[in-house]
């Protein structure tokens, strides 16, 4: 299935180019590059001036270690020990029969690792809910390059498509979608605008059986009578028919077929040697089966699919469809998601102009917050992205088991393929492997200490309170104040980091308010933070803090911080480093000497160098 919607309706779930923010609406001016695109002839999937005499380096991807990658080893270590356990009950049935892992950082792919079976199960038992294995002999290990079905990740390369013609000058982002496909204006559709197929907001319904008419044509006339559910542009609501329809307008503004398209614009000029639509017979023995598709937990009863595209609507269109069908591999999503972290340009191929890839991690979609959307990518999504998840985190997940995480503040990328329907889809539920493999790759960038080789961490675990508590301090003077260096990327509101105090007159710990700046800067003012709190997305860089203790002369104080994280996901969590008390032009506590450091009162915090 695509997306993460089963087959019986089952559901989941800083501007750039001509679009500016106003107050959440959103207004686009004429897009610049448009003419200039328009006149390069073969168009974005021609070769471009890049490496050598451009300006612009000559970016492919290579193998190292995690060093080369400048990644820290052991949370990649432990990413690999993770989705191995996945392979085991979790809790009940197996998440995956088998996954292939890549990750890695700027040029560097650091990890590159199978797991498991492509192809375990004949069949599935519903009587006893097990499967049925093959006998070991025709059992199929998981290989780097094994294949797998994207299902919804295959969103992103017609959204590519899409954005490809907005340069071209061929596509406008506004234009209603009926001024390129009439029929599809009949039905209350004819003010949805391509825009709003790109960003979930055109009120279509998640999904509809259109593979359960009989031809094409039947196919294409239940599409066009279909009457959004709610006035277009009025919520986010995630639906294969959007990038159905886009692909069908792809079709009709260049006269090619979409898998055409894909070859000739994507897959062709990247060297994507194995990501395609509709794979031939000779590639089965390297594909990882998915789901034994019978009813009435599928919508066909196909048996076991095992090169063929899993979702019911995509084998209804002949396997070719805008919203599931691509295959490929995880080297082929890794040098994607490597082409647009670099600005569209990949060696000597450029697929997209920066300005557009810009657009594609742009929130569109500042009206329904939590669904943080740009042209075909979602985008801060801590339910799979996990520790990766920041504004501008940009990536997909399939229904099948699949998922790429991008993320431009550390330049690193994450690909987590699993045949997670192989035998049955209800064996899972969830994305636990793709946040446990998330985190760890958060975890693997490291965070350069503020002052000296260590700073105070809060760790990173879910559903836990972690307390740094200084020894108690007299302050005698009305000049009383706290300084510190600050970095922190935490789950919005639901995990949260508190300074406070405790003294004789208010035993009870009372939050303090404080001030950050970030550092260095030429801030004077700086943010306040008058609940003596912060959280959510904080830039990934270290800010000053200042916290005024006047109101505590005369008395002997405890400051701590508090950090309380809520389950199931998190972000990359807290550093607290360089903290000095100061008392009028005294110093009484400074933990870069050893003796005060040592009367530090840690619970769930550590030193980490990293």
């Amino acid at each position: 299935m695509s997306g993460d919607a089963a087959g019986g309706g089952i559901s989941r779930r800083r501007l750039g180019g001509g679009v500016l923010a106003l107050g959440g609406a959103l207004a686009l001016a004429p897009i610049p590059f448009a003419d200039a695109a328009t006149a390069m002839g073969a168009g974005a999937g021609s070769a471009a001036p890049a490496g050598p005499g451009s300006g612009r380096p000559a970016v492919t991807l290579r193998r190292g270690t995690p060093a080369r990658a400048g990644l820290l080893p052991g949370p990649l270590e432990r990413l690999v020990a993770d989705a191995e356990a996945f392979l085991a009950p979790s809790p009940a049935h197996p998440w995956y029969a088998g996954a292939v892992l890549l990750a890695g950082r700027g040029d560097t792919v650091a990890l590159h690792r199978p797991i498991g079976k492509a192809v375990r199960y004949a069949a599935y038992d519903e009587a006893t809910d097990t499967g049925v294995e093959f006998p070991a002999d025709r059992q199929i290990a998981m290989a780097e390059d094994t294949v797998f079905d994207l299902a919804s990740v295959s969103k992103l390369f017609t959204s590519i498509l899409a954005v490809q013609q907005i340069e071209r000058g061929s596509l406008a982002l506004e234009e209603r979608v009926a001024s390129y496909l009439p029929d599809f204006g009949g039905a209350g559709k004819q003010d949805v605008t391509v825009r709003q197929l790109l960003t979930h907001t055109s009120g279509f319904a998640a999904w509809i059986p259109l593979y359960k008419e009989p031809t094409r044509e039947a196919m294409l006339r239940r599409l066009w009578d279909e009457a959004p559910t709610s006035p277009p542009g009025g919520v986010y609501r995630y639906s294969d028919l959007n990038l159905i329809s886009l692909q069908l307008v792809l079709e009709k503004i260049t006269g090619r077929a979409l898998d055409v398209l894909l070859r000739e614009e994507i897959t062709a000029p990247l060297g994507l040697h194995r990501t395609r639509f509709t794979p031939p017979p000779s590639w089965r023995p390297k594909i990882a089966a998915t789901e034994d598709m019978r009813q009435p937990w599928s919508g066909l009863d196909r048996g076991l699919v095992w090169g063929e595209v899993h979702d019911e609507n995509a084998y209804g269109f002949g396997g070719v469809a805008g919203h599931a069908g691509i295959f490929s591999c995880a080297w082929d999503l890794a040098v994607l998601g490597r082409t647009l972290l670099s600005g569209g340009v990949y060696g000597r191929a450029r697929i997209l102009r920066p300005e557009s890839v810009e657009l594609m991690f742009t929130d569109f979609n500042t009206d329904f917050p939590g669904d943080a959307h740009g042209l075909g990518f979602e985008l801060y999504q801590h339910w799979y992205m996990g520790a990766m998840a920041t504004p501008r985190t940009a990536g997909h997940t399939g229904f099948t088991g699949t998922s790429l995480v991008l993320d431009p503040t550390t330049d690193s990328f994450l690909v987590v393929l699993g045949n997670s329907v192989h035998p049955v889809r209800s064996w899972r539920s969830g994305s636990a492997p793709r946040v446990a493999a998330a985190d760890h790759l958060a975890r693997a960038v490291p965070v350069s200490p503020g002052r000296g080789r260590s700073a105070w961490f809060s760790g990173m675990a879910a559903g836990t309170t972690a307390t740094l508590t200084l020894p108690p301090l007299r302050l005698a003077t009305g000049e009383g104040r706290l300084r510190c260096s600050l970095w922190w990327d935490t789950e919005q509101e639901t995990d949260v980091l508190v300074l406070e105090a405790s003294d004789e007159v208010d035993p009870a710990w009372l939050p303090v308010p404080f001030t950050t700046m970030v550092a260095p800067s030429g801030e004077e003012a700086g943010t306040p933070h008058p609940a003596g709190s912060v959280s959510g997305w904080s830039g990934r860089v270290w800010h000053r803090l200042h916290a005024d203790l006047a109101d505590r002369r005369g008395r002997r104080v405890r400051l701590r911080w508090r950090y309380a994280t809520g389950a199931p996901y998190v972000g990359r969590g807290v550093y607290v480093d360089a903290l000095r008390v100061e008392d009028g032009d005294r110093t009484v506590f400074d933990d870069s000497r050893h003796g005060d450091a040592a009367r530090v009162e840690a619970a769930g915090w550590s030193l980490s160098a990293d």
